[in-house]
């Protein structure tokens, strides 16, 4: 039986991503091999409890939405997570699953949205990053990059060009809530005309750091 660690299962808006705005379940596992300093989920790495596939599954329909965004700590350090994603996905809802990209993707269910949020310098775990999963990627997945100031700006725009990533998926630059002026990225972006989205973390707008979502 597939059992999973739990730290929460919530109804919420999504706050980043393809699906901004979206009424969303969110379901976070615990655990996480990554320290990114910015981290705003760091009560996700330990705890937790033991549910089995059927327990959060009754859960996630409970709370009566059509997207399921898998998210953590990090999803893919558990065994269990691609049964979890299988099952969500049989049972009809839009998935996405939030990963760091310093683990494998590729034996992720097709049908799921991968959203890899490449470390960059500023995390601290840049050399963290599986670069390999890169060649991996498809029009249904997205990337992240969360940029805490200039040099993690030209880190991702040059990662971006060489790798062409736009060419594959949405891009999408963020700032550090709290650290970088989100208008000073915007105008980066704008004066180096990158093809990438821009995007804030609506929920931190809505709720504040205590959402930590």
């Amino acid at each position: 039986m597939t059992r999973l660690r739990i730290t929460e299962i919530f109804h919420s808006l999504q706050g980043e991503s393809r699906t901004m705005g979206c009424p969303t379940v969110f379901v976070r596992l615990t655990g996480c091999p990554l320290r990114c300093g910015y981290c705003d989920t760091s009560y996700a790495f330990s705890g937790g409890e033991w549910l089995d596939l059927h327990e959060i599954l009754q859960r996630v329909a409970d709370l009566n939405a059509s997207y399921v965004c898998v998210t953590g700590g990090e999803p893919l350090a558990q065994k269990g997570v691609g049964d979890l994603l299988t099952a969500l996905c049989d049972a009809g809802y839009q998935v996405s699953l939030e990963t760091s990209g310093a683990l494998d993707i590729t034996r992720v269910e097709p049908r799921v949205s991968r959203v890899v949020d490449i470390k960059t310098p500023g995390s601290g775990e840049v050399e963290r990053n599986l670069l390999t999963n890169l060649a991996h990627l498809n029009a249904n997945d997205q990337v992240k990059f969360v940029i805490t100031d200039e040099q993690d700006y030209a880190w991702s725009r040059a990662l971006l060009r060489e790798h062409q990533l736009d060419q594959t998926c949405e891009v999408f630059f963020s700032p550090v809530h709290g650290s970088l002026d989100a208008t000073q990225l915007a105008d980066w972006i704008l004066r180096d005309r990158l093809p990438v989205r821009f995007q804030l973390q609506m929920h931190k707008l809505l709720w504040g750091e205590a959402a930590g979502r």
